[in-house]
């Protein structure tokens, strides 16, 4: 089956819910419309009794670039219940194992998901980049608290600050995925490790989920609440605008005029 948009397929199989972003003519990069169906795509999950794992995979060369900024820029978000916001709490309150198969470019919200995830894989082809100061913006996904605690407060100042990319096995040394697997048997490896989970006792998976990560639920609820409204407020501020623009434009941003 597949949702209204086209660009956000599903398939259920042995347990397994697979949701693809499948917008490879623009590196999967995610409209409004698509957060909305992969957000009801999480929702219908959660409630499928059959689904007992969520895999989430972009196309073959890409796993999401990102915001689509024209999109982006032609209808911002306007408060926390917008499609992003939404995404992003379905994804972090999660109850079910989710694992994402990561090939290509992971930027910006393809790398945050990341870290409300239970299992993430990657080929030798992943690259992954947070480039939100670049725009103008600030860390979502409450990821100015969850990255520091991955990596360590300079790495993650590194990839927040500088937004410059990392590959697959400096990814996998970070512990930002759990292993990376040759590029041709990485659909096979994930799904045999998503059947294997798939098939453990699904109340004793779920608890064992909640239990690792109810110690820091509260604080990266506020996390991310907080980080998306200061996402909001520079969103309408001039360095952004500049960013965006320049970006739409095919040009150089200019960041000189601003203090």
């Amino acid at each position: 089956m597949s949702n209204e948009t086209g660009l956000v397929t599903t398939s259920q199989d042995n347990g397994i819910l697979r949701i693809g972003i499948q917008r490879p003519d623009k590196l999967n990069a995610l409209t409004l419309a698509m957060y909305d169906a992969l957000t009801a795509a999480l929702e219908s999950a959660e409630q499928d009794k059959q689904v007992r794992v969520i895999l989430l995979h972009g196309t073959e060369s890409c796993f999401t670039s990102g915001n689509d900024l024209s999109d982006f820029a032609k209808n911002p978000p306007a408060g926390e219940n917008s499609p992003v916001f939404r995404f992003l709490r379905a994804i972090n309150q999660a109850k079910k194992p989710l694992i994402a198969m990561v090939r290509g470019p992971a930027v910006g919200i393809g790398t945050t998901l990341l870290l409300h995830c239970d299992l993430v894989y990657c080929d030798e082809t992943a690259r992954f980049r947070l480039p939100f100061v670049n725009l103008g913006l600030c860390p979502e996904a409450a990821s100015s608290y969850l990255l520091p605690k991955l990596v360590g407060h300079l790495k993650a100042s590194e990839l927040l600050l500088l937004g410059e990319a990392i590959g697959a096995e400096a990814a996998a040394k970070l512990g930002l995925v759990n292993q990376v697997l040759p590029h041709d048997d990485l659909l096979k490896q994930v799904l045999a490790k998503a059947e294997k989970l798939a098939a453990q006792p699904p109340v004793s998976v779920r608890l064992t989920k909640s239990l690792l990560k109810e110690n820091q639920a509260q604080q990266v609820a506020e996390v991310m609440s907080k980080e998306g409204n200061l996402f909001l407020q520079q969103l309408s501020k001039p360095e952004a605008q500049e960013a965006i623009s320049a970006f739409v434009q095919g040009r150089k941003a200019d960041f000189s005029q601003f203090f």
